[in-house]
């Protein structure tokens, strides 16, 4: 599966971003799929994620309430709406894809994504 991650930008705080996934190559709706940041001098960390129905979601305490993942597995494609943006939530934002046995099973551990994007920069200026 390749991965290509897009929707970035600069943006005030208080505004909002759309971030896309778009997938390609193997079966989409066999991968769980999750979004992670990393901003600069920190360790990437776990933003979303959805299950293979998109049934099921998870998000970091940091995020939850302000951000929404979802996927349109007709066009293999997933989503992070991304509302009340923060200066903290500045950082580079990579998609990922993980195969999943079970429909409903999402996870927040990168090691459970064996396809990455290539990163899309979110800058959220105060």
């Amino acid at each position: 599966v390749q991965l290509q991650a897009s929707g970035g930008g600069l943006v005030q705080a208080g505004g909002s971003l759309r971030l896309s996934c778009a997938a390609s190559g193997g079966t989409f709706s066999n991968n769980a799929m999750g979004w992670f940041r990393q901003a600069p001098g920190k360790e990437r960390e776990f933003v979303a994620a959805v299950s293979r129905s998109g049934g099921s979601t998870d998000y970091a305490d940091s995020v939850k309430g302000r951000f929404t993942i979802s996927r349109d597995n007709a066009k293999n494609t997933m989503y992070l709406q991304m509302n009340s943006l923060k200066p903290e939530d500045t950082a580079v934002y990579y998609c990922a894809a993980g195969y999943q046995l079970r429909v409903g099973a999402i996870s927040r551990s990168g090691v459970q994504y064996q396809h990455w994007g290539q990163g899309t920069q979110v800058t959220v200026s105060s």
